[in-house]
């Protein structure tokens, strides 16, 4: 039933070059809570679930740019994270198991013949602006392919395709919309299973226009914070749920973590310290923060050791691929684990103790159906930008 609602689907959208979902799971319910067009982790997925991505990217290259041989690879301009620049040769080798030439490189990082990785240097190719697009090493690539969240703007591409959509970037994407797109797909689903759709997603609403930096609008805010978490904690009640709500304040249009704080109040919202109210309009190289995305915080139940866990998939082509876990010991079940003390967990280890076990468990089953909807709605969020 499920399988045949997703063949039928998935035939109505076009099919994402790649995305990553970020997935929590508290017993009660399973959740996306971030989708990322442009995700640069694959360096944490395990050699044999890499194997298994050579024949997706094959097939999505084959499919959309049969025509295809040489192809840039234009990355982040962040020259000192060994880890990102192993996620681009990751990448990279992806591509060239495809059956294309890849080179790597950008305009900002024209300067540049290498940067370090994990695992030695990533070699990168000279690129110049020309008339029509760029050039790569005097070649004009026949596509474009970013791992650039495009946070500053649309990148010169002139009449080269360029793959995800640039219209995906940070400079124009807002997570509300994918968590907008997505919901109807998430209401079917629960309707076939006879579930109440709240336990395949979050409650959210947004702050506009820099509400926060106004205290009319601030006080409305805190007063829409507060009906919401009454909201929830009936909802808590009706389900015998013994835990508080959160919510999260996320920048709308914005990665990496940043820019996010938890609160449990409207008061809470009304008399944000200095350092929370920096740390929540900081957004990615110093761009403007506008909007925020007011988010249904869910607490993870999956441990591994002394460290709580969440599981990441990965996706080439529009399917659940990979999978590898985020793990922090030094943040507790609702916290954001997106940050510096951050490990990642391959699932072999995992399958080391039973914690480990329960969390592979559900990847097969509820973890899977949550990274498969949010799939479809970044594939509706690709249709979107087509119209």
């Amino acid at each position: 039933m499920l399988a045949e609602w997703f063949e039928q689907k998935r035939a109505q959208y076009p099919s994402p070059l790649y995305g990553s979902v970020d997935i929590r799971d508290s017993g009660w319910k399973v959740a996306a809570v971030d989708i990322n067009a442009f995700p640069a982790g694959f360096n944490n997925i395990e050699e044999d679930d890499l194997q298994r991505l050579v024949g997706p990217i094959r097939h999505w290259l084959d499919n959309e740019y049969p025509g295809s041989q040489l192809v840039l690879l234009w990355p982040e301009s962040n020259t000192r994270n060994p880890g990102y620049a192993e996620n681009i040769l990751v990448i990279k080798r992806l591509i060239q198991s495809g059956g294309r030439e890849c080179r790597v490189g950008s305009v900002e990082l024209a300067d540049f013949a290498e940067i370090e990785a994990l695992s030695g240097h990533l070699s990168l190719s000279p690129v110049t602006r020309c008339p029509d697009g760029v050039l790569v090493n005097g070649q004009r690539p026949d596509l474009i392919i970013t791992n650039n969240d495009l946070t500053n703007g649309k990148i010169p591409s002139g009449k080269i395709p360029v793959a995800p959509p640039q219209g995906l970037g940070w400079f124009q994407r807002r997570k509300s919309n994918h968590f907008r797109v997505v919901q109807p797909f998430i209401d079917e689903v629960a309707k076939l299973l006879e579930i109440d759709p709240w336990v395949l997603g979050t409650h959210w609403f947004v702050s506009e226009d820099k509400c926060l930096e106004q205290e009319i609008c601030r006080k409305t805010l805190a007063k829409e914070v507060d009906d919401c978490l009454d909201m929830l904690r009936e909802k808590y009640r009706s389900l015998g749920i013994d835990s508080k709500p959160k919510l999260f304040v996320k920048n709308d249009s914005g990665t990496y973590g940043l820019g996010i704080i938890e609160i449990s109040s409207g008061d809470e919202l009304l008399n944000l310290s200095k350092r929370k109210m920096n740390k929540l309009t900081y957004g990615k190289g110093g761009a403007e923060v506008i909007d925020f995305l007011i988010q249904e915080g869910v607490p993870t139940r999956l441990k591994w050791r002394d460290y709580v866990i969440e599981p990441c998939m990965y996706s080439v082509g529009g399917d659940v691929d990979a999978w590898f876990y985020r793990a922090n010991n030094k943040k507790g079940t609702l916290a954001n684990l997106n940050t510096p003390s951050t490990r990642f967990i391959a699932p072999s280890k995992l399958e080391m103790d039973e914690g480990g076990k329960e969390a592979l468990q559900h990847a097969s089953g509820w973890h899977t159906l949550v990274a498969e909807l949010a799939l479809l709605g970044l594939s509706a969020e690709y249709a979107e930008l087509e119209n």
